[in-house]
């Protein structure tokens, strides 16, 4: 099992399902706090919203390599750690420490992944407050319309490495 958390397509789908997961929360959250009745119908007709592909410019960005990088050791220190330590151990035993390692690279992964989704989010509400979106939402959510700012999300966040 630890195999597999080595494998960078692994990392990667994590940090993805990671993004996806907070992408959908952030529209969760901007639903309930728009009102959605009345009111909030009349004034989407009145305000833009834009689209983004998120996975795009999580995969894209210039910090996810590092991240990876941080990750990658984090897992190969764990895999020794768990091979030193659970020599001694039954399989039980075994079991409940392999998923303590398993809780503690997830942490990791999150307390790494934190500050390149705030950046993201932060170049997101740059760009759409510039082109006065009032909203963003995940492009795959979207059947029709919107403004389209994932080019400029992901040319600003290259530029400012």
């Amino acid at each position: 099992m630890m195999q597999q958390l080595r494998n960078p397509k692994n990392v990667k789908l994590i940090s993805l399902f990671i993004a996806a997961i907070f992408v959908l929360g952030c529209f969760a959250l901007s639903v309930t706090q728009s009102g959605f009745g009345k009111n909030a119908m009349a004034a989407s007709s009145e305000s833009a919203i834009g689209v983004v592909n998120y996975q795009m410019i999580v995969s894209q960005s210039p910090d996810l390599n590092s991240v990876n990088d941080a990750m990658q050791k984090e897992i190969a220190e764990a895999q020794k750690e768990f091979n030193e330590k659970s020599k001694s151990m039954n399989e039980d035993e075994k079991r409940k420490y392999y998923t303590q390692l398993q809780e503690r690279l997830q942490n990791k992964q999150k307390e790494l992944m934190d500050p390149v989704m705030k950046k993201i989010e932060a170049t997101i509400k740059k760009i759409a407050d510039r082109k006065g979106l009032s909203v963003v939402v995940e492009k795959s959510t979207v059947v029709f319309g919107g403004v389209d700012i994932t080019d400029e999300v992901a040319k600003a966040l290259q530029t400012a490495k």
